[in-house]
């Protein structure tokens, strides 16, 4: 790390820090709604496999609720040690913003959250299924707000700015519901649903694996299939939902689209690159390897639509192609295999093999982290290529740092670095030995104790009805 200047390090570690973060709010978001859905389902059918499978989650997801909020909480100082220019010029936009976040989302979720992990027998199935609700929807409230100021970051709007420089809200309602905010946030929300699914999907997979017969096969065949549900029919819709999402883009940040498309000259008729090595100071994409029309169909829908190239910008005004032009084609890649496994597995259902095929189960435990894997490459497409600024057009990221030393930026990130390696890494480790054991029948919950049985109120292994597993598992 030495020789790096102080703006560099600051954005590795705001980079660092924000990659961990991002993953718990994309597990708490999906999990949280999965978790609804089971209890709806217990709920409404009575079946005792749907009981056992959220209290095998809930418990699981109590751990990465707490993960985040913890990841989370290092950013806010972030913040104002290394980005104070942002802090001050934005801050009359952003912070509102976070605080509502805090106050509505926040509090929603932690004041709901404890009757959902230990509520259960303690108040009515009524309270508890609206507690469980409440944190489901808090986690997507806490979304609504953080992509909302992101995306006006990304497409400024509703502003004055200050004869001191500052951002200024003009109006509220143009900065809440900017121009890209209605394709990130569903963008997002699908995203975390998708890889909530792969998770559970895998775990399902993984034990079907291992043991085919034993009191759990129920609970993972119902995991497994649920899972395949939510990749056959979410996976097309966020390919969807991901090209209104270019078109947006190509239309509020077309510097961002020639980086990730690898063009360095406008021109109709674009091919779509499948491989290539962008070279920012040659300024050429060598070893091109590209389809003739595909880019200029995929980001105008028309045959010989033009497709910016980074010509059309100063060079200090160009995104980095090297980064962009390999993120965004691993997000996609994942994307297509994602609904590639779910047409796999509607095929084996339709067969009737779904649990029986081995190498549709291997392959969705392989593909277990690869919704993750997609969020984390669409983080870097979307930030990197709002470079060089922070406020896109407005705010330089240069002007966004704090004036304060190298060497104590890279002292932070690398203490950062140690302490989340052993912190997260031993909470993962804590999560992936949680699901290395199957859900069984009478799963017990976070808080369980004698009396939610003999009140009848959470049926325990004598109450499961063996006749619903046909029911259930049948694809």
């Amino acid at each position: 790390m030495h020789g790096l200047d102080a703006l560099t390090l600051a954005r590795a570690q705001f980079g660092f820090t924000v990659s961990f973060h991002i993953i718990f709010p994309a597990f708490s978001i999906g999990l949280a709604s999965y978790l609804m859905v089971l209890e709806g389902l217990w709920l409404r059918t009575g079946k005792p496999v749907y009981l056992d499978l959220f209290r095998y989650w809930v418990k699981i997801f109590s751990i990465g609720f707490a993960m985040g909020v913890v990841s989370g909480l290092v950013m806010s100082y972030e913040f104002g040690t290394n980005w104070a220019g942002f802090a001050e010029r934005a801050g009359p936009v952003v912070g509102p913003i976070m605080g509502y976040e805090v106050l509505t989302a926040f509090f929603l979720e932690a004041g709901f959250l404890g009757v959902m992990l230990f509520g259960m027998g303690r108040v009515g199935r009524g309270l508890h299924f609206f507690a469980t609700c409440m944190v489901a929807f808090g986690t997507l409230l806490s979304a609504f707000w953080i992509l909302s100021v992101n995306s006006w970051m990304q497409t400024p709007q509703g502003y004055t700015i200050a004869p001191d420089g500052r951002f200024l809200p003009a109006d509220w309602w143009a900065i809440l519901f900017n121009p890209s905010f209605f394709v990130r946030f569903p963008h997002m929300v699908l995203a975390s649903y998708l890889s909530v699914a792969f998770v559970v999907g895998a775990v399902g997979a993984w034990h079907l694996l291992r043991r085919q017969a034993g009191p759990h096969r129920l609970a993972s065949r119902t995991m497994f299939s649920m899972a395949m549900w939510m990749a056959a029919i979410v996976a097309p819709a966020q390919i969807f939902m991901g090209d209104l999402h270019g078109l947006n883009t190509l239309k509020y940040q077309p510097a961002k689209i020639a980086a990730m498309e690898g063009d360095w000259d406008t021109e109709p008729d674009a091919p779509e690159l499948l491989f290539g090595i962008p070279d920012m100071q040659a300024h050429k994409t060598f070893d091109a390897i590209g389809i003739p029309f595909l880019g200029s169909i995929l980001l105008t829908h028309h045959l010989s639509g033009k497709v910016p190239g980074l010509d059309q910008f100063p060079p200090e005004d160009r995104p980095n192609a090297s980064i962009l032009f390999w993120s965004f084609r691993g997000m996609v890649a994942i994307g297509f295999a994602m609904a590639g496994l779910g047409l796999w597995s509607l095929y084996e259902r339709y067969r009737r093999r779904l649990y029986l095929n081995p190498w549709l189960l291997r392959t969705a435990v392989a593909m277990g982290p690869a919704g993750f894997v997609a969020v984390l490459c669409g983080w870097i497409t979307t930030e990197v290529g709002r470079q060089p600024y922070t406020v896109y057009g407005l705010l330089r990221t240069a002007d966004s740092v704090s004036p304060i030393g190298a060497p104590g930026v890279r002292d932070s990130l690398i203490a950062f670095v140690i302490v989340y390696g052993i912190v997260f890494g031993s909470g993962l480790l804590f999560i992936l030995r949680m699901m290395s054991r199957p859900p069984e029948p009478g799963e017990t919950g976070p808080a369980e104790y004698e009396p939610i049985r003999t009140a009848g109120i959470v049926p325990g292994p004598a109450t499961a009805d063996p006749a619903h597993e046909h029911e259930v598992a049948t694809p």
